[in-house]
């Protein structure tokens, strides 16, 4: 079978497990849901558009008309109301936002384990990570008013802000970016970025970031406790409009990064044999740098800091499915789905809810060891 074809088996098959694992984690919490009436309820969900309704809104002294699209639901299962709105408004974002985290983490693990020929590396390897918390903490401990008052004609005062979360969310990805692009302008001189540099880099600037990550918890007051809570990882707050930001971002992302699978494998073979077999490597590695640093930062700005799940479930999923990227670096991002899923289940499911950060490590280190212990570890 081809590469691309054993890729379409293993996606498939990943998928459906991804999507068994959502509605299992659905159905439990405080309130247990049949699964059965968890996809009734989602299928509820679903709305199309069915017409076209015209109003009127009224600004000022002006009556100016609005077209709006209907929308109804093609389903209409029997289905609790209260449970309905459990599973939609409560656990559905959270549970989504676990998957596309997951996702995009296992998915960037799996390019920087290929990347630096080390099943070691994980997306944090270039900063990500560090850069990011340091946005969300400085934030938290210096928050800056996100809102403004604008006068538009006609119209009149306008407020415009965005809440304290979504500060806390843009500045963790900004500063993510800033890191990744940071380590990336230190390794690089006379247009080429060695890896050993670009990895030394990587480690300096993350243990830089580190001491002014402990700055910042000094001058925390009251805030230190949420800023504990952000550096454990957490979804307890996700909400749709989040899981929206994120699912536009995410998939092109690691729709470019599959693109570049094929130059991936060729690049395992060293930079000069690449470059020998028509790769263009400088360029193939910044879009590789670049689209990685873009799809961690996404799911960090959301979720917070997230270990292990970009560096076991690669590694893992190497040793079954081969160390093809065709066939590795989907198969990695939807099994890097389910894990987090599951994960935030565990996470939630006590009698006092968990950092999921906690649990990813407590399942994912003494598992990685196993693994070590009992496997010869290679280079990629």
């Amino acid at each position: 079978m081809s590469a691309w074809g054993r890729s379409i088996g293993w996606s498939a098959a990943l998928a459906a497990a991804l999507a068994a694992v959502v509605v299992v984690s659905a159905a439990i919490g405080p309130v247990r849901i049949p699964p059965a009436e968890v996809v009734m309820a989602v299928l509820n969900a679903l709305v199309v558009p069915v017409g076209v309704e015209t109003t009127s809104h009224g600004v000022g002294l002006l009556t100016l008309p609005s077209i709006d699209l209907a929308y109804r639901s093609p389903f209409a299962f029997p289905v609790n109301d209260v449970h309905q709105r459990i599973v939609v408004g409560v656990r559905l974002p959270r549970i989504l936002m676990a998957a596309l985290v997951g996702f995009a983490l296992a998915a960037a693990g799996t390019v920087m384990q290929g990347f630096f020929r080390n099943p070691m590396a994980d997306p944090s390897i270039i900063g990500v990570s560090s850069g990011a918390a340091v946005g969300a903490v400085a934030f938290i401990v210096f928050p800056v008013a996100l809102s403004t008052t604008l006068t538009l004609p006609v119209v009149g005062a306008v407020d415009v802000g965005l809440s304290h979360g979504t500060g806390v969310s843009l500045f963790a990805f900004v500063g993510a970016l800033a890191a990744a692009f940071g380590v990336y302008a230190i390794a690089t001189r006379h247009g080429r970025t060695p890896v050993a540099t670009l990895l030394l880099a990587g480690v300096a600037v993350q243990t830089f970031l580190g001491a002014v990550i402990s700055y910042l918890q000094l001058q925390a007051g009251e805030s230190l406790r949420r800023i504990v809570a952000w550096l454990m990882g957490h979804l307890s707050g996700a909400a749709w409009g989040d899981v929206a930001v994120t699912a536009v971002v995410v998939p092109p992302l690691f729709a470019v990064l599959l693109v570049y699978a094929r130059d991936l494998n060729v690049m395992l073979l060293g930079e000069e044999e690449a470059r020998g077999l028509g790769i263009a490597v400088e360029r193939t590695k910044r879009i590789l740098l670049g689209a990685s640093a873009l799809i961690t930062a996404a799911g960090v700005a959301f979720a917070g800091v997230i270990g292990f799940v970009g560096l076991i479930v690669p590694h893992m999923l190497r040793l079954v499915v081969g160390p093809d990227h065709r066939v590795l670096l989907p198969s990695a991002a939807l099994a890097g789905g389910s894990f987090l899923v599951a994960a935030d289940t565990l996470a939630r499911s006590g009698s006092t809810e968990l950092p999921v950060g906690i649990v990813t490590a407590a399942v994912g280190a003494p598992f990685f060891i196993y693994l070590l212990v009992t496997r010869e570890v290679h280079e990629l």
